[in-house]
């Protein structure tokens, strides 16, 4: 994730909150050093951001109560099924654009009030939900996947078949598909000018393709 990209996310965590949160669970979240965040916060403060350190029962960092927040659109009773059924969609690999999810679960979480937040908080605790979850996939292919479809860019894959067989694709993708199991990608093969079907947990890498990447691609042959 880029850090434009890191900052506005970070800004819609903490819209979505009314209690503080700490510095290590946002580093943890976005996975970066927890001095990243501290220079994220300073850069959203410098934004004009009106951020404050609480301590006490839900401390860290939080927005000034008077900063507007969107009006309530949600009941503590319907964002805590939202927020659960997000939840397990990614404890359970579901959906692979976790970032995505996690960004829209925060912003029906800032349409919530104080209270109504706490008793959301309550309401997850009484729902849950169990099932066997999808092959695991890594991180940084799920971001680029993500990036890629939204973004209508063509993706190079490494991508490891049943054989054990590493091959390098360009691709653009026409479609995910998420089965009880696993993900499957459909795509087409721009190298071979036909179409494919891959395994997202069997994909080693995968790089957006921009001007910038083959740029650079050039320069490095």
């Amino acid at each position: 994730m880029r850090r434009t990209e890191r900052l506005f996310a970070l800004a819609e965590v903490l819209r979505g909150r009314r209690t503080g949160i700490t510095a290590e669970a946002l580093a943890e979240r976005f996975g970066v050093t927890v001095r990243t965040i501290y220079r994220d916060l300073d850069a959203l403060r410098d934004a004009h951001m009106p951020l404050a350190a609480e301590r006490g029962r839900g401390g860290g960092y939080a927005l000034d109560k008077s900063y507007s927040l969107p009006p309530v659109n949600f009941t503590a009773r319907e964002a805590a099924v939202l927020v659960a059924l997000g939840r397990h969609a990614v404890d359970m690999r579901l959906v692979p654009f976790e970032e995505t999810l996690e960004s829209a679960l925060d912003k029906v979480r800032a349409a919530l009030s104080t209270s109504a937040q706490r008793e959301l908080v309550d309401r997850l605790k009484e729902l849950k939900f169990f099932g066997i979850p999808q092959h695991p996939s890594k991180k940084a292919v799920r971001a680029a996947l993500e990036r890629a479809w939204f973004e209508q860019q063509p993706l190079r894959i490494t991508y490891v078949d049943s054989q054990s067989i590493q091959t390098t694709r360009d691709i653009r993708i026409e479609s995910v598909v998420m089965d009880r199991h696993d993900t499957r990608v459909h795509a087409l093969d721009l190298g071979r000018g036909d179409r494919r079907t891959f395994r997202l947990d069997r994909i080693a890498k995968a790089v957006v393709i921009t001007q910038s990447f083959v740029s650079s691609v050039n320069a490095a042959t």
